[in-house]
């Protein structure tokens, strides 16, 4: 019976070649992907608060 190997290869990612307008759009994209993230978290803090002070205050 043969035994499996566990075969690893590390990758390192040395140099991305993009125009910069390409990039400027990108990282635009990326800040308006942010913002529902940022109100989802947000939105679970104001629970955690209002649970958290209902807990503790009464």
């Amino acid at each position: 019976m043969a035994k499996d190997k566990l075969i690893v290869e590390i990758v390192e990612v040395v140099d991305v070649k993009m125009k910069f307008g390409s990039m400027v759009s990108f990282m635009v994209k990326w800040v308006f992907a942010s913002i529902p993230a940022a109100l989802i978290i947000y939105f679970i803090f104001v629970v955690f608060a209002a649970l958290t002070k209902t807990l503790l205050i009464g």
